[in-house]
């Protein structure tokens, strides 16, 4: 609908208007009053009497009795306008439209004054009860009122008032605003200028303005009823969504300014750990500045976390906007695409269906592997136990073995168990990595594990965890329900705050694992240290490359899995040259702020730097430790041969 016929409902009788304004201002410029009176005195003398009781009749709204009045007036002084004038208006007023017009048209002509001009314009162009006014009449009012406005030099704002209801009246927006403006600059405070501005404010779709001035009108005397007549007319409605709009935008702003906070947050948080660790004391492994570091990370972990599902309503909020907002659009516009219509409704609502459900949604979370007993690998568990009493802390309860080459902790248990240390502590040993793993580098990667035990690392981190597993939920529902789109609100959000939380997780695990880094070189030394973890690179690299190699020669020849773990080793030839290339590109990386471990040559130059404790050195090969190895490397090939059969 057209603003202007929504206003069809607003334009009020200028009587309304007239009377309100009456009722803050004086109704009589006395000064103009003196000089008309002055004026009568030379011309009829014995007139001015009575036109004044024919004024005072008028302004009671005794028409009747204030046109016979200035009849009387009329006789002594036929050509006296401002009797004309009154006499006119006032037979209008009581019903003889005609018969004061045509004393209005009579005024006017001998004397072209702007309050002639005025009196016939609001006669000629105002509808009355008994008789419409035509729209030529409300054209040529226009044109006199504006013409009387032009001429008036007095402080009077029932000219521009009246120009603007014209205006309105004969639905020229020009006129209007020009009115509104003059009304504006001249007669900022009076009753009118606010009416009118709340109409223009209607006309431009201002809601909220429109809703803020019929307010003030009606504080300045706007009857109660006129102004809830304005706002009953879809003013107050539209002012309500579009101030829930503003509030959901300012949200939205302020939203926006937390994840730019959080982001530059997670920079200088990322600085400060490599200070701390470049300047930290070679004797110190953990506490002082790397304690409050630490926790300052764990807090601003935590509140990232919570200000993601606090970001969800608001995310909920901006979709359904802008959905709205373009469906608004489309009708504004006047052509309504059905296709693009769906795809935003149904868009919307996967979209919030998904958000939602994404707080139910319980992934099963199984244990990596199977447990190893310990009299399949007494060594191993005596080693476990021997360096847990030197790092100075509760070894690992369970040992899980894998088909790879994982070498990690974690604890399994509740965030209280956790939290006072009684959670079950495991570590991951991945099979692939123990070919020619050297106790003494072994007993060096082991320690770095066992660092995260004592500098409770393994304690917290539920958070992190939990808004990764809900962001990655959220994340695969879309994906599959087809919005993993560029013009989805909600996907953007996802990956926009994913980037965001794995830079400040990411750095809290940098700083863990440089730290733990620390007890490993303080127990062993750098070079077990150096050669454990290069170790573990170079085997990663050269058992994907042959554990690869092997799957695809089975699964071509459809012959069995020979036992990955006891394949020749990588030498010669382009085999070799891959595996070092691969090696190479792990080993000398730069850390960059996705990494969750520093640099490899990061981590060795620092090393460097940590005064060592000096224990002796211990002889063997971790395989050595082990009852039966053929037993277990088989049982791991044929797990990944039983995957590779199921996939």
């Amino acid at each position: 609908m057209r603003p202007r016929n929504i206003l069809a409902s607003f334009l009020f009788l200028p009587l309304l208007l007239t009377a309100a304004a009456r009722a803050q201002t004086p109704q009589r410029d006395m000064g103009k009053e003196q000089k008309i009176w002055e004026h009568l005195q030379l011309i009829a003398p014995d007139s001015v009497e009575t036109f004044k009781r024919a004024t005072e009749a008028f302004d009671a709204d005794n028409y009747e009795e204030a046109a016979r009045l200035y009849a009387e007036v009329r006789q002594a002084a036929p050509d006296f306008t401002p009797a004309l004038r009154r006499q006119g208006a006032a037979l209008a007023q009581a019903g003889k439209r005609k018969e004061g017009l045509a004393l209005l048209e009579k005024a006017a002509t001998l004397e072209r004054t702007p309050e002639n001009f005025m009196s016939l314009a609001e006669v000629l162009g105002f509808s009355t009860p008994d008789q419409q006014a035509s729209a030529a009449e409300k054209e040529r009012a226009l044109t006199l009122a504006v013409e009387a406005d032009r001429m008036s030099a007095s402080a009077d704002s029932s000219y521009p008032a009246v120009v603007a209801q014209l205006a309105l009246e004969t639905e020229h927006k020009l006129a209007f605003d020009a009115a509104l403006q003059e009304l504006r600059q001249k007669f900022p405070d009076e009753l009118s200028t606010h009416y009118f501005s709340a109409i223009g404010a209607a006309m431009d779709e201002d809601w909220l303005a429109a809703e803020s001035e019929i307010g003030r009108a009606e504080a300045l005397g706007l009857p109660h009823e006129a102004a809830e007549q304005f706002l009953d007319s879809g003013v107050r409605t539209r002012a309500r969504v579009w101030r829930c709009i503003y509030w959901v935008l300012y949200a939205a702003a302020a939203w926006a300014l937390g994840l730019l906070a959080l982001f530059a947050l997670g920079k200088v948080f990322s600085g400060l750990t490599m200070r701390a660790v470049e300047s930290a004391d070679p004797e110190e492994l953990a506490g002082g500045r790397h304690e409050k570091l630490r926790h300052w990370y764990r807090a601003l972990i935590n509140f990232a976390g919570f200000y993601y599902y606090l970001s969800l309503p608001v995310v909920l909020c901006l979709v359904l906007l802008a959905a709205a907002a373009v469906t608004y659009a489309t009708f504004v516009v006047g052509h309504i695409p059905i296709k693009l219509a769906l795809i935003l409704i149904v868009g919307a609502a996967v979209t919030v269906y998904q958000m939602i459900r994404s707080f139910f949604v319980k992934q099963k979370e199984a244990d990596p592997g199977r447990p190893l007993r310990e009299e399949e690998a007494p060594g191993l568990w005596a080693l476990t136990r021997e360096v847990a009493a030197a790092v100075g802390t509760r070894p690992v309860d369970e040992i899980r073995v894998t088909p790879g080459t994982e070498l990690a902790v974690y604890e399994r248990g509740s965030a209280g168990e956790k939290r006072q240390d009684k959670a079950v502590r495991i570590l991951i040993l991945g099979v692939g990595v123990l070919n020619g793993f050297t106790r003494n580098a072994f007993r060096a990667v082991l320690a770095h594990e066992y660092g995260h035990f004592s500098h409770r690392d393994t304690a917290g981190g539920e958070v992190a965890l939990r808004v990764n597993k809900d962001m990655l939920t959220f994340a695969y529902a879309m994906a599959a329900a087809g919005q993993a789109v560029w013009y989805n609100l909600a996907f953007q959000f996802l990956r926009a705050y994913h980037f965001i939380f794995r830079r400040l997780s990411h750095g809290a695990t940098r700083l863990q694992e440089m730290l733990a880094d620390r007890v490993a070189v303080h127990l062993y030394g750098a070079r077990a240290f150096e050669e454990g973890l290069t170790h573990v690179i170079y085997r990663d690299a050269e058992f994907r490359h042959l554990a690869v190699r092997e799957i695809n020669a089975a699964g071509a020849s459809r012959r069995a899995l020979q036992n990955l773990y006891e394949l020749p080793e990588a030498k010669g030839g382009e085999s070799e040259r891959d595996v070092e290339t691969a090696f190479r590109q792990s080993l000398e990386r730069k850390t960059s702020e996705d990494d969750t471990h520093p640099a490899p040559s990061e981590r060795f130059r620092l090393a460097q730097r940590v005064r060592s404790k000096g224990e002796p050195e211990a002889d063997g090969t971790v395989w050595e430790l082990f009852a039966d190895r053929e037993a277990l490397t088989r049982e791991m090939s044929q797990v990944v041969e039983q995957r590779m059969k199921a996939a």
